[in-house]
């Protein structure tokens, strides 16, 4: 694969990840009962998907999650 896939592999899952955790984060701030809260929950599940299919794929095509900067979340334990 070429640097410049690599870099952007490289790049977009850290990007994902950071962006997951902080949807997480603001909807942990929230009330229980709030309607935002019910929004950000399922951006928290839609992150959880995009992750875990990232992790599937790269395991499927021989690719370290370290490559993809996925290699220390647990989409059921950190995205739930």
């Amino acid at each position: 694969m070429s640097n410049k896939y690599q870099n952007y592999l490289f790049d977009l899952g850290l990007l994902i990840k950071e962006r997951a955790l902080e949807v997480r984060r603001h909807r942990d701030k929230l009330a229980v009962d709030s309607p935002d809260r019910h929004f950000q929950s399922g951006r928290v599940i839609a992150y959880n998907e995009i992750i875990s299919l990232m992790q599937q794929q790269a395991e499927g095509f021989g690719i370290s999650l370290s490559d993809l900067r996925l290699d220390d979340i647990e989409p059921d334990r950190d995205l739930t």
